[in-house]
């Protein structure tokens, strides 16, 4: 389903100074932030800024002081007025619009929680959140009811008569979001709202944001400098320098594939297990055995494929009902019972949202793979302890590479420059399987020759054949087997 569009950019460029012409021609010929400045004393505050933000997402506009990212924000409602460009919200201009027309947009569409709060200090909290409602000329008994349920949609019921100067910071910025949210606005625009409280309010607050947007819905368009707060609240995120939008992607794309230098710069030490997924790290879950076969074809599946078990699953839509050993798979033949009776229904299941870090103890404490699954049940991949240490490892390298003469942006020259693209939009790469095995991990035996799974894929130790083998070790199988025979696992 397509994504709707609620707020887009185009070429939105702001321009600090008394000849914004002469700098916009200087920026199409290809010269820098500070190259500008030294000529005409004039300050780039946005160059060519273009993105699309949707419907019920919170987009995350971050960087360093000076990079731009509040004046943009302020641009969105035209606290500031760009220089040139469109904004569009639900396909309106607001560039476009007069005095009136532009006031209807910021009462109805779009809110602003302010980093200093920006409270009425002679007033109590059911006023302050009020206030907007107030200056719209709505009766006094509708603008309190609607105060009232913002108060408790912030949690802070029960403080609807308490003064401004009684309150903590964090419960402040509570009160800042509730006269937001009062007018019910499409987009809420937060500027570096949570960075004057303390860490573990700040904590708390993004946390009861994240609450907040599950129930509420809205847009979000939240400014902060800080990348671990980015990446835990941001669906997407863009990353501004010197007034350019330098890339734009998830948590993930920008951890895991930076554009530049400067981006894998800002996002290094990032704890990437607190950012990747279980399902960036699973792989495929083949071969499985449908629970309405009998417990020769599971043997059978397991010795072609060289493993000591398979997952169960019901119906085309792969519906997970356990996991079979292969030593239960014998005595199922031999005694007769159903695959049903013979596997174990609670094998370990994880959800394919759930951070790596959670992941991490799951992984270590059990005896089996854990099955990715969502939420009808269907099993959607596995992961072993080698996948989390190789998906780790190898996004740690993607954080750090650096391109040995790339040059900084303001020492290229300006013909580098416009030869050289000023915008980055994450393009996902082809999907990366890593290796490494649990007790029971379902996957192939041999190093050097491969077994088709039946849709023409190679599986190899249970991963794609692209992927590079690892050196393993004989064991025997489980000794209720009853057979000679020998499994490879790491």
């Amino acid at each position: 389903m397509d994504k709707n569009i609620k707020l887009e950019l185009r070429n939105i460029t702001k321009i600090f100074g008394k000849n914004p012409p002469k700098v916009i021609s200087l920026l199409n010929e290809g010269l820098s932030k500070s190259e500008i400045f030294k000529k005409t004393k004039q300050t780039v505050g946005l160059n060519n800024v273009n993105f699309k933000v949707y419907d019920g997402e919170i987009f995350v506009i971050m960087g360093l002081s000076g990079s731009g990212k509040s004046t943009l924000l302020r641009c969105l409602n035209r606290l500031i007025e760009p220089t040139a460009g469109k904004i569009l919200i639900d396909g309106q201009d607001i560039t476009q619009m007069n005095a009136k027309e532009l006031r209807d947009i910021r009462r109805t569409k779009i809110g602003m929680v302010f980093q200093n709060f920006a409270l009425l200090p002679h007033r109590t909290v059911l006023d302050n959140v009020a206030y907007g409602l107030e200056i719209q000329g709505i009766p006094k008994e509708k603008r309190y009811s609607k105060a009232l349920a913002a108060i408790e949609s912030v949690g802070l019921k029960g403080y609807e008569h308490s003064k401004i100067t009684q309150l903590s910071g964090g419960m402040k910025q509570r009160v800042g979001l509730a006269r937001a949210l009062a007018n019910n606005p499409d987009i809420l625009l937060m500027d570096e709202a949570f960075s004057a409280l303390d860490p573990l309010i700040r904590s708390d607050m993004q946390d009861e944001l994240l609450a907040l947007e599950d129930r509420v819905q809205k847009t979000i368009i939240f400014v902060s400098h800080d990348l671990d707060e980015a990446l835990k609240l941001g669906d997407r995120i863009a990353l501004m320098k010197d007034g350019e939008v330098v890339q734009i992607g998830t948590p993930e794309e920008i951890l895991t594939e930076p554009a530049d230098s400067y981006v894998s710069k800002f996002v290094e030490g990032v704890d990437r297990s607190k950012v990747l997924t279980a399902e960036s790290v699973m792989k495929r879950p083949e071969p499985l055995v449908s629970i309405n076969s009998g417990p020769r074809v599971a043997i059978q599946l397991m010795k072609n494929h060289g493993i000591s078990s398979i997952y169960v699953v019901e119906g085309k839509n792969r519906h997970l009902k356990g996991i079979l050993m292969i030593g239960d798979a014998l005595e199922a033949l031999k005694t007769g019972k159903s695959l049903e009776v013979a596997m174990f229904p609670d094998s370990p299941r994880v959800a394919p949202d759930l951070p790596l870090n959670e992941v991490i103890p799951l992984i270590a404490e059990s005896q089996y793979p854990l099955a990715v699954v969502n939420d009808s049940g269907k099993l959607l991949g596995i992961i072993v302890r080698g996948t989390v240490l190789g998906a780790l490892a190898v996004s740690g390298e993607n954080g750090r590479t650096e391109t040995p003469e790339e040059k900084n942006p303001e020492e290229k020259t300006s013909e580098e420059r416009k030869s050289a693209g000023k915008f980055f939009e994450y393009k996902p790469p082809e999907k990366i399987v890593f290796i490494g095995k649990n007790k029971g991990e379902v996957g192939h035996s041999s190093e050097d020759s491969g077994v088709t799974d039946g849709k023409g894929d190679i599986i190899n130790d249970g991963i794609d054949s692209g992927a590079p083998a690892k050196a393993t070790a004989k064991v025997p199988l489980r000794s209720d087997s009853g057979s000679g025979q020998e499994a490879k696992t790491c």
